[in-house]
């Protein structure tokens, strides 16, 4: 409620100075606690998927802490695990302003950023001193990786595990990049001869560096577009199989524009309510090709539990949110957790998981 009556004035404001803004005022908060408070957690939500404990199946989709500058503070606004980022080996302006544009009659937005961030070096030196051990953290927190700008994609490989290297020893799992829209060529990397090359260098390089700190390699997964084709989403599904990924994210921004109230000629990824329908969509290809081998993250257009609740029976283990928490408030990701509990005792489920894919 007071969110509905503060919104008018944020969305007054440019969407990149508003988002400045919110990011300040959660620094403040983070500095503000002695200790970040656990994360909301339930019987009925809890997930233990790839050796890591999630208190709840809401999670924060990269995009909106770019550097990782406010890595502790999700916990205290009800998510159960967090991604940041997405990090380039490179240091990187990002495209030119405006590059975010709110299109608010459809509950969306549309961005061109472009992987605006500080460069994984700058990143991995401050992170000691915002980061508590692995496991005394409040949430899981995932580090999400992209190819820079100026990098030819012949050289992406190299870019790719210099970004690894220097974030390995502070994330829990990471995630591989390489389907935003907004980078020139970087959707070339989901072709699978490109994109196993990829994914096998950066497994070697997470098994050498486990082996170096004598523990289990961490997790890594692919994040995939919305606008591949069913038969390229297999094709993605089946290599992430084969070359031992853990996990795939479905999905990230489109460049189509489905269903939308009030057309707009700026180009960039489009995410919010028009990109659910689709989301949800390539989430049950994938799951399906998988076959519930490997455990999936489901993103798009996600504002409500019901919403949620429709991705995890589609094949989701856990979902991510960010254009339906700035429509929708900062303690979206609480209400839903919450919603998710009200809807798995009313469906007669013991568990979130008891009902993964049950509509795939």
């Amino acid at each position: 409620m007071v969110y509905s009556f503060l919104r008018p004035l944020f969305f007054a404001l440019d969407p990149e100075h508003a988002h400045h803004l919110s990011i300040t005022a959660l620094k403040l908060l983070q500095a503000s606690q002695r200790k970040p408070p656990p994360a909301f957690s339930h019987q009925r939500l809890v997930q233990d998927l790839w050796g890591l404990h999630f208190p709840n199946p809401v999670g924060l989709a990269a995009g909106y802490d770019k550097n990782a500058a406010v890595p502790l503070v999700w916990s205290t606004l009800g998510f159960g695990f967090a991604e940041l980022g997405t990090i380039t080996a490179k240091a990187q302006p990002g495209n030119p302003k405006p590059r975010i544009f709110r299109l608010a009659q459809d509950r969306a937005l549309i961005n061109r950023l472009g992987f605006n961030n500080d460069g994984a070096r700058a990143i991995a030196q401050r992170l000691p001193s915002l980061l508590p051990p692995h496991g005394s953290r409040p949430l899981p927190l995932g580090f999400n990786i992209g190819k820079s700008k100026l990098t030819p994609l012949g050289d992406a490989v190299a870019d790719y595990l210099e970004s690894c290297e220097k974030l390995l020893p502070f994330t829990d799992y990471l995630v591989v990049n390489v389907s935003s829209p907004n980078t020139p060529e970087l959707r070339k990397l989901q072709e699978t001869e490109r994109l196993g090359r990829l994914l096998e260098a950066l497994l070697t390089c997470m098994r050498r560096f486990a082996e170096t700190e004598q523990a289990p390699p961490k997790p890594l997964l692919v994040k995939i577009a919305p606008d591949l084709s069913p038969d390229a989403v297999e094709e993605v599904a089946r290599l992430a199989l084969s070359v031992g990924v853990s996990g795939l994210i479905a999905t990230n921004t489109t460049v189509e524009r489905p269903g939308l109230r009030a057309a707009s000629p700026e180009a960039g990824g489009l995410s919010g309510l028009p990109l659910a329908a689709h989301a949800h969509a390539v989430l049950r290809t994938a799951y399906r090709a998988v076959e519930g081998k490997l455990p999936l993250i489901g993103v798009g257009g996600i504002f409500s539990a019901q919403e949620a609740y429709q991705r995890i029976r589609a094949g989701a283990s856990l979902i991510q949110i960010y254009t339906g928490m700035i429509y929708e408030g900062p303690f979206l990701a609480q209400r839903i957790a919450h919603g998710l509990i009200r809807i798995i005792e009313r469906e007669g489920f013991l568990h979130l998981r008891d009902a993964v894919g049950r509509d795939a």
